[in-house]
This record gives structure tokens, sequence and C-alpha cells, in this order.
């Protein structure tokens, strides 16, 4: 029975294989739709929990670059600037941007700006949310979990469950850290939306050299889910001049303005 179980077990995991768009393979245990619904209902939470940044020309700004990035993915994309110094933003599956008041302090320009805003949808249309969620599940619900869930068809109660079962509430995508492989996945994703909306994708080595030094110390690259700064522009610097020859092509340069 219990080598029964393991096989069907192997075999449902293996159904729920997929690739990623630089064709890196990926778990994805549940529906695009349910991973959307996730992503939704954290982001209205967000909403009410969050000081919201008010200001007329940081929303005209965060926007600008924002739907910039959004016509190269299509799709319709809710975008919000949240009032805090923290330097961060992050995209969300259903749709949804957020964008921290702080971040503006570092990313000193438009082309920086894009290079963030890239960098986080990049996440979304990698699927990594669904990715990281299914790697907690698949580890801690247990095998025999993921097989009755599967079995549930990825919606209603099912995901009630998966939310249940993750404590996962108005944090899914957030708390959830990305590893260095997504990380640096959704770089070069980004660097490549960011070139297509006409964004100067030179700009993203200046953007984390920004970032190293408003950092200040940092825990050692094998210690972090993040790649260190320098492996992030090195990383960024070898994909270049494809993404140099895609932003000469773009058809469009916004001229995003911060006021």
């Amino acid at each position: 029975m219990r080598r029964l179980t393991a096989a069907l077990v192997f075999t449902l995991l293996l159904a729920a294989c997929a690739t990623s768009p630089t064709g890196r393979s990926q778990l994805q245990l549940f529906s695009e739709d349910t991973i959307a619904q996730m992503g939704v209902k954290s982001y209205q939470q967000m909403k009410q929990q969050e000081p919201i940044d008010t200001s007329t020309a940081d929303n005209r700004y965060v926007k600008c670059v924002a739907d910039a990035i959004t016509r190269v993915t299509g799709g319709e994309w809710e975008v919000t600037v949240f009032k805090d110094d923290q330097v961060n933003a992050f995209a969300l599956p259903g749709g949804k941007i957020g964008v921290y008041s702080g971040l503006l302090d570092v990313a000193k320009n438009d082309d920086q700006l894009a290079a963030v805003i890239g960098h986080e949808v990049g996440h979304v249309l990698a699927h990594h949310g669904n990715e990281r969620i299914s790697q907690q599940y698949a580890t801690q619900g247990g095998l025999s979990v993921v097989s009755a869930f599967l079995g549930s068809g990825g919606g209603g109660a099912g995901s009630q469950a998966v939310m249940s079962a993750l404590g996962l509430g108005a944090q899914v995508g957030i708390l959830l850290p990305f590893s260095r492989t997504q990380e640096s996945e959704a770089d070069l994703i980004g660097l490549e939306l960011m070139a297509r909306a006409g964004f100067d994708p030179r700009q993203s080595v200046q953007l984390w050299q920004n970032m190293a030094a408003a950092g200040g110390e940092q825990p050692a690259e094998f210690m972090s889910t993040h790649p260190s700064d320098q492996t992030r522009i090195n990383n960024l610097e070898s994909h270049m001049a494809k993404a140099v020859e895609l932003y000469q092509q773009a058809p469009n340069h916004p001229n995003c303005r911060k006021s």
C-alpha cells in the first residue's frame, strides 16, 4: 500500500512539473486561478492595513513606469504606492504591484525604477509564487495531503485548505522568500522587460550599485536567499548586450518624471 501511495504521489508531482521562461524545471501544484485569488486577497488586505502614499506626483510617476512595463506583458495591473521608508516593491499574481515610497530615494530615475518593477513582475511571469508555495506545501504538508489536494481539482475546499495549512493570509508571496535561483531568474526577465518597454537596461547595474551603497553590511551570500549585489551585477552585465539591442529596437522610450 505504501509503495502504491508513493508511486501515485510521484506521478502527481511529475504531472505538476512545469518549465520557467528561462527553461528551468519547476514544481507547480496549484492552478493559476488559485494563486491569483491568493494574490488579490493579499493585496486587498495590505491596502487596508498599510498606509498609502497619497502624493499625486509619486503615484503618477510610479504608474507611468509600471504601465510601460505591463504594456509589454499584457493584462490589467493595479498599482499602489505605499507610504513606507523601506526600499522595496513587490508584484503579486492577479495583476497587482506595490511600490514603497522609500524605494524612490534609491531608484534615482525612471530607468532604475523600471528595473525594480520589471524584476518583481518577472517573479509573477515565472510563476515563482506558485513554485515557492508548492515547495513549502509538498515539504510541510506531507505528500498524502498534496495528493488529496491535487485530487480536489485545485479549487474550492482545496484552495481553502492550502491557505489554512500554510498560514498565508495577507502575506502570501511576500513573507515566503524567493530562492537565489528565482531572484537571478527574475533579474534577467526584468532586464528584458524594461528593455522592451524602452527603459535603458544599463541603469539596472547602477540601481544595484545604489542598493549596495544603501544596504550597509550584508550577510554572506550563502546565508541569504538573495544573490549578493555583485553577483547580480555580474549576471546582468553578462546579458546586457542582448538587452541593449532590445532597448534600441523598442518602439517607445517613456519619459516618466518624479514631479
